[in-house]
Formats: C-alpha cells, sequence, structure tokens
C-alpha cells in the first residue's frame, strides 16, 4: 500500500525535457515533467513523496529561487540542479543553498538515473522516519479515543496507524453503537489530508433523489426548485476524506454511480455533462454482512469487493467486556464535567453490575447510562429491569476471559510468557485464547 516516490522534473527546453522524462521511465521512476518553476510549486507540498529536478535557467522563477522555496517547504525535501555549462558559480552556491547534487549540460541519462536514484533513497528513508515519529505521536492520542486494553481494540488501533496514512479506501464492519464513526474519524485525523475537509453521510432513510444530489450536488434547474449550483459531498470531500454510514442501505442505483468514482475517480453534477475529478478518501461503514447481502443479490459485489480493500472489524462490547470499566469511568468523568455535577463514586458492585450486562447497544448504550449515573437518574442497567444474575459458570467464565486477556495485553500478545506468567500450561492457553476470541 506504500505510495512510490517519483520525480517532479522541471526544465523549459522540450527536447531536454522529453529525453529527461523517457530515461526515468524506461529506469522504472515515476515522473511528471513540467516546463516552469510556477507549475512545480502548485504540484509541490512538505510531504511531497520524491525528489525535484530543475534547471537552473527557466522563464519566472529561476531555478536558485525554487531551491530557496523548496527549502522553505520542506528542508529535508532533496532538489537536483542542472546546470548549464560555464555555470559552476551557480552551481557551488546552490550546494551551499541546500541542493541535494547538481547535474552539468551535457550529461548522460544514465548518471542523472544514478542520482535520482540515489536521492529518492535519502527521501524514502526521511519520510520512514518522519511516518514512524507522526505514528509514535498519535499512538497515546489513539489510546485516549479507542478506548481499551483488550486484545481486539490493540488490533483495530495498530491497524488504523498502518493505514491513516495510505491513500487507501477503508470498510468498517460493527454492530450499532460499537464506533464507526469515532474510527473513520481518527484515519482521517492521522492522515496527511487531517487539515482538508471530512464529510460524513448516513446513507440509510434518504430518498433516491436526495441522495443523489446530497453525493453529486447538481447544477441550477437539474430539478424543480434546483435554483443554483449545489456541490455535492463527494466533491466537497475532494483532498479529505468522505465517510458513508449505513453503506448498506444504499440504493442500486446510487452503488453504481459511487461504484464509477470509485474506479474512475470523476463525478458529474445532476444536470450537467462535465467531469469533475475528485481525489478523496472513502471510508465506508456497516453493520451488515455486505458479501452475505452481494450472495443475496441486495448490494453490488463489485462495489463490495471495491469498498472491501481494508477492512477494520470493530468488536461489541459483550466480547471486550474488561473495556467497560475503563470506557465507563472516562464516561462517567465527561458526563460529570459536561453537567456541572461531581463524579458520583464508582463501586465495585456497581461495575460488577456493568459487567454482567451485554449492551445490545454498545459503547452508546454504555455513554447512555453513565450519563444517567452522572445526572443520579438510573445506574448501570440499561433499562429499568434489574440485569440478568449470571450463572456461577458463567461468573467464571467472565474472570478468567478478563483475567487471561489483562495478561496476555500486558505480555504484548506473547502465548509463552502469558502461559509462564498464569502458570498454566501453553496448549491450555491457547485452547482458551480461542474459546474467548482473543485470537
Amino acid at each position: 500500500m506504500k505510495t512510490p516516490l517519483s520525480v517532479l522534473l522541471i526544465e523549459d527546453d522540450p527536447n531536454v525535457r522529453l529525453g529527461c522524462e523517457q530515461a526515468m521511465q524506461l529506469a522504472g521512476i515515476p515522473v511528471e515533467a513540467v516546463a516552469t518553476a510556477e507549475e512545480a510549486q502548485r504540484r509541490l507540498s512538505a510531504d511531497f513523496a520524491g525528489v525535484v529536478v530543475t534547471d537552473m535557467r527557466l522563464p519566472g522563477m529561476d531555478g536558485m529561487a525554487l531551491l530557496r522555496w523548496v527549502n522553505q517547504l520542506s528542508p529535508d525535501l532533496p532538489v537536483i540542479i542542472i546546470t548549464g555549462h560555464g555555470d559552476v558559480t551557480l552551481a557551488v552556491e546552490a550546494m551551499r543553498s541546500g541542493a541535494y547534487d547538481f547535474m552539468q549540460k551535457p550529461f548522460s541519462t544514465g548518471d542523472l538515473v544514478d542520482v535520482v536514484r540515489r536521492a529518492l533513497e535519502k527521501r524514502e528513508l526521511v519520510l520512514e522516519v518522519e511516518s514512524l515519529r507522526r505514528r509514535l505521536d498519535h499512538r497515546d492520542d489513539l489510546e485516549a479515543r479507542l478506548i481499551g486494553r483488550s486484545p481486539q481494540m490493540a488490533k483495530v488501533r495498530q491497524l488504523i496507524l498502518d493505514v491513516a496514512g495510505a491513500a487507501v479506501d477503508v470498510l468498517i464492519f460493527g454492530e450499532t453503537g460499537t464506533g464507526k464513526e469515532m474510527v473513520a474519524r481518527c484515519l482521517h485525523d492521522l492522515s496527511g489530508a487531517r487539515q482538508e475537509n471530512y464529510v460524513a453521510l448516513n446513507c440509510g432513510g434518504m430518498a433516491d433523489n436526495l441522495l443523489d444530489s446530497e453525493l453529486f450536488g447538481h447544477e441550477p434547474g437539474a430539478f424543480t426548485g434546483a435554483q443554483k449550483r449545489r456541490i455535492g459531498k463527494i466533491e466537497y470531500a475532494s483532498g479529505g476524506t468522505l465517510f458513508l454510514d449505513e453503506v448498506e442501505s444504499m440504493p442500486m442505483n446510487m452503488q453504481i454511480k459511487l461504484l464509477r468514482v470509485l474506479q474512475e475517480r470523476v463525478i458529474e453534477r445532476l444536470g450537467s455533462n462535465q467531469q469533475v475529478p475528485v481525489a478523496c478518501r472513502v471510508v465506508a461503514a456497516t453493520k451488515e454482512d455486505l458479501k452475505l447481502l452481494s450472495d443475496q443479490g441486495k448490494f453490488r459485489a463489485d462495489l463490495y469487493y471495491r469498498l472491501n480493500v481494508v477492512r477494520i472489524e470493530l468488536p461489541p462490547l459483550r466480547e471486550r467486556r474488561e473495556d467497560i470499566p475503563a470506557l465507563y469511568d472516562e464516561f462517567l468523568l465527561q458526563a460529570a464535567k459536561r453537567y456541572n455535577r461531581p463524579p458520583p463514586p464508582l463501586t465495585s458492585e456497581h461495575l460488577r453490575r456493568l459487567m454482567a450486562l451485554d449492551w445490545p447497544g454498545n459503547i452508546r448504550e454504555l455513554r447512555n447510562a453513565a450519563d444517567c449515573h452522572a445526572l443520579g437518574i438510573g445506574g448501570a442497567a440499561p433499562s429499568s429491569e434489574a440485569p440478568t444474575v449470571q450463572s456461577l459458570t458463567e461468573a467464571v467464565e467472565t474472570y478468567e476471559r478478563l483475567l487471561i486477556s489483562s495478561e496476555f495485553t500486558r505480555q504484548a500478545g506473547n502465548i509463552a510468557r502469558t502461559s509462564d506468567a498464569l502458570k498454566v500450561a501453553r496448549t491450555t492457553l491457547h485452547d482458551k485464547l480461542k474459546k474467548y476470541g482473543l485470537i
């Protein structure tokens, strides 16, 4: 899923530009060629995944001015300068100004490719280090937003860190209330597009014509009441993230249009024949098994496979009961602050009642219970009925699962160390890990 590094070539001589471009293409190096520094500026950003090769003498802004501009934009972005015969003084000045290297005309394309490869290797290393640093910086923030020490949540957080920086579409699967939109928001906030728009749309309960207009926008006169142009959600999300919740409820005709967007990355507003390019990550969320729905003819199989590039599965709360105390405590503190109330005491009996419930509404239901508790109008139970008392076997299994899960997480998923710590045979531990869905 790593995006290949590329070269941005700036050369005003069309013959030299074509020769350099073809040499790099033959060497398997992605390259984009432009004629002016001003065109290059529009294509460059601080996290540009590649290197810059520029001629010194250009119309308008020259290569030296572009070098200084790039150094201000990103000091670690390598710039290779091409100089004419007799421009040694300029070449020396360029090196002192931070150029990675320089090539003096005439030069062989083989030498150019060698210099570019070395610069790309340096750039790749810098980007990897920056990516690792960002992931380490974001890890604590992610743990604060997606609370839970269970192995299931540790896997979810790791997967988010792994794919957040990649321009890949994601499908999030989970029951109602498991936090699908929070995961989508984390994917956006940890990506390179975090400064761009995050656009969310619930596909359920919306008439076909309204959903069409919401997604694709429309031109004046496209339908009755369309008095002015409207930019749709997909176009508005270009450069950022489009979150489609309850995608399983999207009508078939809309699925066909969305599939074309995912394949071609262009849209047409209602009432227009003009194609508008869009470049956004699509994060779709569903509580239904889309594969099963596609097998039943209720969801397009081709759209399912386009959306299901990366799949993040969120466990229901009943399958990670060990996370309930930390989640409830956090929600209780938030509610107390929101309602300007002192945090109520949280007893072990209260926690036992919390962990005995199945929470069909998952995290959303747990948060509501915490709000009621903070307001003094209810407790742990999600309804006025008393929770079902667990049998001795169920209580023992709940405690055993909590104990194993906690130690397994503390040992970073190492079965050998976990079995030693719990003083249990590895085969027995492995069976129990499978039984409780921890591996």
